[in-house]
């Protein structure tokens, strides 16, 4: 079930970026208001990569973009190294966003079509006055991504594939030497082939380049093979944070459970144990009072109805936002 609260956070001293009681709202027509992110705090270590999952339209994407700021949040904090990002002016905010880069979704067409792919790499440093090293410094980065620069700089992204075009989306993001990357389901639109080469670029990245990442997926077994904590979230609230491994073995909450049992097994005989709730997610412009995943849930009981249950810790680094949580 589906709730909000701050147990899950660490010592603020300790955190390289902080998300506390993040709000995402939109009007929409009628006068009615979208509801894409309801209350969620989060927390990040350096080096460390979070990862977020759930349904398509629980608000994973929303509150990755709201972290950077691309549409401000309706309320809450984000803070990086202590500096609060809501409150910053546009030139204070345009600079603290060369600390913060964001790989999109769709790699084809987050790339500038008419731009060679060295120039789609430098844009960055062009920006913000072009040093020196920078023939050096974009060879090097998009070596490091798996591309030669001799071959691929003077070309266009229709002229790639989806994973190279991902692969350039990655240096673009790199070139900058981001504290924080955020990959908005960056590998969704891939084959499945071409997902491990990408999930095995930004492994091996993350070493090589220090990177924060916060990993937006809905594939829950994606996010198992990158992410140090995973955070499930279902209608703009939270469910679960632990770690990957925990959450696989023994889910406490409801809503992870049929995640993970609605993932394919490898053999197809064995097919899937259980199938995802009955029903579709309820609109974000009218969510159930109570707990939101209680209209889908299985466990459901009147308190759920009545009361929103808050996320507590019922073992050591797991936190659940459920009236009943499962053993």
């Amino acid at each position: 079930m589906a709730g909000t609260g701050t147990s899950h956070l660490r010592s603020a001293d300790d955190a390289l970026l902080r998300v506390e009681d993040l709000v995402v709202e939109f009007p929409v027509s009628g006068g009615r208001t979208v509801h894409a992110v309801s209350g969620i705090s989060f927390d990040l270590l350096e080096g460390e990569t979070l990862g977020l999952v759930g349904e398509s339209g629980c608000g994973k994407s929303s509150s990755g973009r709201a972290i950077l700021q691309l549409r401000p949040p309706t309320s809450g904090s984000v803070r990086l190294e202590g500096v609060e990002l809501t409150e910053l002016d546009h030139r204070e905010l345009r600079r603290m966003r060369t600390r913060l880069q964001m790989v999109f979704q769709d790699p084809i067409s987050s790339l500038n079509p008419r731009r060679r792919v060295r120039d789609i790499v430098a844009e960055g440093l062009d920006i913000w006055g072009r040093p020196d090293d920078a023939d050096q410094r974009i060879d090097d980065t998009l070596r490091a991504v798996g591309l030669d620069p001799d071959v691929v700089g003077d070309r266009r992204p229709h002229e790639f594939s989806g994973g190279q075009c991902q692969r350039i989306s990655i240096a673009r993001a790199l070139i900058m030497d981001p504290q924080v990357l955020v990959c908005d389901e960056p590998v969704s639109a891939l084959d499945v082939s071409v997902q491990a080469q990408i999930l095995n670029l930004l492994h091996d990245m993350r070493g090589r380049f220090g990177l924060t990442m916060i990993f937006i997926a809905h594939d829950l077994s994606v996010v198992n093979h990158i992410a140090d904590r995973v955070m499930v979230m279902y209608l703009g609230k939270v469910c679960e944070v632990a770690a990957p491994g925990d959450l696989f073995r023994n889910p406490h909450h409801p809503y992870t459970e049929l995640l993970i049992s609605s993932i394919p097994k490898p053999d197809p005989r064995v097919g899937r144990s259980d199938p995802l709730p009955p029903g579709e997610m309820p609109s974000p412009t009218d969510p159930p009072g109570g707990c939101r995943f209680r209209t889908r849930c299985p466990h459901a009981t009147d308190r759920c109805a009545n009361e929103e249950p808050a996320l507590v810790e019922i073992s050591t680094g797991r936190h659940v936002a459920c009236h009943h949580p499962l053993p």
